[in-house]
């Protein structure tokens, strides 16, 4: 029987504090073109995603990260995969949003706000491109973010800020925008990071809402034992770490790495694969375990 992942709160929703990333099943690697295409070849209708979400589901992983509002297909894998299982997903809308200071601009990112919430999104989370173009360094505010922050809760969505800039979590915090979470880059090799990692750190855990990491595998630049237990021993036990995975066997591997680090142990997986065969060094350690 699968553990169910443990959960926090955010905005007064219960959020497993595994949340399921999507640029390994919309086509961003982050490594090139050919990685995209070979990642969008490989989810073209639903049922494709189904295997990996249902893995997550399977470990009480109920919550979806992405841009799903401007991606039909993956709006209808998430209900294809929910009628399946017979359970629901909380779906974590990050949508780019017109943020140009015209009429036409507010109409057009109500419109994308009104989107979000008609696909059953609990959470819309301006993407980071959109509030990055309001950023105002000199007076530390993010100019206008309270408009579409309205936008958001009158529409009856959480919202929040997508960030890759970090100045996003101080300036929503000094400046109290109706905010309830953040999405931020986080991973131990400091991976499009704008600052060092440790400043990075202090930021998160001074935070005053729970925070959304993302990318704790440097996009594939660092290996899940090592990413997932950094990110895990770092950040608050309120705040969640977003993890993308390929398959279903790498999203029950990294589940299993998380499971350890939080519980302070060594993962009970399988050691990687190797043209030499029968290297004890390869083995998987809990083989020894019960041997002793």
């Amino acid at each position: 029987m699968n553990k169910s992942f443990p959960r926090t709160e955010v905005g007064g929703v219960s959020l497993p504090r595994m949340i399921i990333g999507t640029n390994w099943l919309l086509g961003w690697s982050h490594t090139g073109a050919a990685a995209d295409q070979g990642i969008k070849d490989r989810y073209q209708k639903p049922s494709d995603f189904y295997p990996i979400l249902h893995e997550y589901l399977e470990n009480g992983i109920n919550a979806i990260m992405g841009p799903a509002s401007d991606h039909e297909l993956l709006v209808e894998a998430i209900h294809y995969t929910e009628d399946r299982d017979g359970k629901g997903f909380i779906i974590v809308d990050t949508p780019v949003v017109d943020v140009s200071d015209s009429l036409n601009g507010r109409i057009e990112a109500e419109k994308i706000i009104k989107k979000s919430a008609q696909i059953g999104s609990s959470f819309c989370l301006i993407h980071h491109v959109s509030v990055e173009q309001l950023i105002n360094k000199g007076k530390r505010e993010i100019t206008r973010l309270p408009d579409y922050l309205t936008m958001i809760r009158e529409n009856g969505l959480i919202p929040g800020c997508g960030a890759h800039m970090p100045e996003v979590i101080l300036y929503c915090d000094a400046n109290q925008y109706d905010v309830e979470t953040y999405i931020q880059i986080f991973n131990c090799m400091g991976f499009m990071m704008q600052i060092e990692i440790e400043n990075v750190a202090r930021i998160i855990n001074s935070a005053k809402h729970p925070v959304m990491t993302i990318k704790p595998m440097a996009a594939g630049r660092t290996t899940p034992y090592v990413g997932l237990t950094f990110n895990w021993n770092v950040i608050r036990n309120c705040d969640m770490v977003t993890v993308g995975a390929n398959s279903a066997l790498e999203a029950r591997e990294d589940i299993e790495y998380s499971f350890a680090a939080l519980e302070h142990r060594f993962p009970d997986v399988e050691g990687r694969g190797s043209s030499g065969k029968n290297q004890d060094v390869l083995k998987k350690v809990i083989d020894y375990d019960n041997a002793m």
